[in-house]
């Protein structure tokens, strides 16, 4: 954890805040923990940590043709 974070207020409609309430206390996380993993993921900032494809678990998708569409998948994952 940072030594020093800034409060920010996010206003969020009844059913958003109330599904990460759920997902917070599911995982055992604080809503503040939840949020700042979910705002570093959006962005693509994870401090300490590099950045993971998704085509990097395309092994276990069951497509036979990973190997001959990989440029595409992986331009695609970069584009996100």
């Amino acid at each position: 954890m940072l030594a020093y974070m800034r409060r920010t207020t996010v206003k969020l409609p009844d059913d958003l805040d109330a599904k990460l309430r759920h997902e917070a206390q599911a995982q055992g996380k604080t809503i503040s923990e939840l949020t700042r993993e979910a705002i570093e993921a959006h962005l693509g900032h994870n401090p300490g940590s590099r950045r993971r494809l998704m085509a990097g678990s395309a092994g276990h998708s069951g497509h036979t043709d990973i190997s001959e569409h990989i440029e595409e998948i992986l331009r695609a994952e970069v584009s996100r």
